[in-house]
């Protein structure tokens, strides 16, 4: 029988992903399912960037590129990070890769060894664990909490640090949370972290997802030292509606940067050509279908909390940032459904798919199993629906 490594007998599937395949294999019997499990913009990419790709294909623009990706969409990312974020940055500081998940996986690759420690705050994204423990490194989970709004203390942060901690992990906005750190919140962590010489990932794939006025801060724009001990994640899947199109980078100091094109030159080679032409016109076009995505979302999101708040003993913070709610659903546990208990939220959320027909991500994938993630990037009428089913569901356990 052929044995698989010691790595690859330890990954985990992705919950979220498994709960998405599963709702669709419900619709695809005839059930209507309401899918609020799933992490992608319910929107289509807009028409200015697919009019890129087409003429990409016919400009013959399909063939191998550098491996980081064209010098034209690393212009474009620079030119981001000026606009955007207030940061300079050189093409050579930026790795365009397949999605920012694998920048992320590339990331961690060439930064940790084992016998490094990772500072993890939960919750968090279902993909950091496994991406942590594949480069060998441990992650330390430091639990926040709902008062709090999810938000990392300073004095959380100092109560994990060891002489092993290597890597701190970032994620503003945040999933499942949607938390965002203001620039004092990242001033205050940043300090820590750059007197203990830990470096950052800051994941801010969810950036434009931002209500209420917010303003998105990265932490490397904070001071120069702490872009220099900074490796900013970002992509298009989230602000332009381009999950299946699969373009994430990675901006760090130069030899990061270098290390983690070379890694990947070995693996994927450079990222789809076609794709990288379409994400020159996201970010580098215009930004209005971007703004009527979020002033969407920010509706779902007010529909969506209310409806939660309204349920008996539901506590939910508001989110800030990104397409999802984190609602703590622990007052439930000890009831029962017609004979069926729950005890944490991933019964529930089992419950719910089962009796229900909703599709909900238990807590237990981001860190805790007193929460379920329900997902507002879904149409007003799915959204409506599906919290009448939920709050019924609720009400009929005993």
């Amino acid at each position: 029988m052929m044995r698989l490594a010691e790595r690859a007998a330890g990954i985990s599937p992705s919950p979220t992903l498994a709960i998405d395949a599963k709702a669709k294999q419900m619709k695809a019997s005839g059930i209507k399912v309401i899918n609020y499990g799933v992490g992608e913009p319910d929107f289509d990419t807009p028409d200015h960037i697919k009019e890129a790709a087409i003429e990409a294909i016919k400009a013959g623009e399909t063939r191998y590129t550098p491996a980081g990706g064209t010098l034209k969409l690393k212009e474009a990312i620079v030119e981001k990070f000026r606009r955007d974020n207030g940061l300079a940055y050189q093409t050579n500081q930026i790795v365009v890769s397949v999605g920012a998940k694998h920048s992320l996986y590339n990331t961690f690759q060439v930064l940790c060894q084992p016998g490094d420690e990772v500072i993890l705050p939960a919750p968090y994204w279902v993909s950091y664990v496994e991406q942590i423990k594949l480069a060998g490194a441990e992650p330390v989970i430091v639990q926040t909490r709902e008062e709090n709004g999810f938000k990392l203390t300073p004095d959380e942060l100092k109560a994990v640090i060891t002489p092993r901690s290597r890597v701190f992990l970032l994620n503003s906005p945040s999933n499942p949370t949607g938390a965002v750190y203001d620039r004092e919140e990242l001033a205050a962590l940043g300090e820590i972290l750059l007197h203990h010489n830990i470096t950052i990932i800051s994941d801010e794939i969810y950036e434009k997802l931002l209500y209420d006025g917010r303003e998105h801060i990265s932490i490397a724009a904070i001071s120069p030292e702490l872009k220099e001990n900074t490796v900013v994640i970002n992509g298009v899947s989230k602000a332009y509606a381009m999950t299946g199109w699969r373009i994430g980078y990675a901006a760090a100091p130069a030899p990061v940067a270098k290390a983690i094109a070379d890694l990947q030159s070995h693996s994927t080679s450079n990222p789809t050509s076609i794709a990288q032409a379409a994400s020159v016109a996201a970010l580098s076009g215009s930004q209005e279908p971007v703004a009527d995505m979020v002033a969407e979302f920010a509706k779902r999101r007010d529909y969506m909390l209310e409806r939660v708040k309204a349920i008996p003993a539901l506590t939910c913070p508001k989110p800030g940032g990104a397409f999802y709610l984190y609602p703590n659903v622990s007052a439930y546990f000890g009831k029962s459904y017609q004979g069926q208990l729950v005890n944490s939220a991933t019964d529930l959320a089992g419950l719910l798919l089962e009796v229900a027909q909703v599709a909900v991500v238990p807590g237990i994938a981001f860190g805790g199993d007193d929460y379920i993630r329900l997902s507002y990037a879904t149409s007003m009428e799915n959204i409506k629906e599906g919290m009448d089913r939920i709050e019924k569901l609720l009400g009929q356990l005993k």
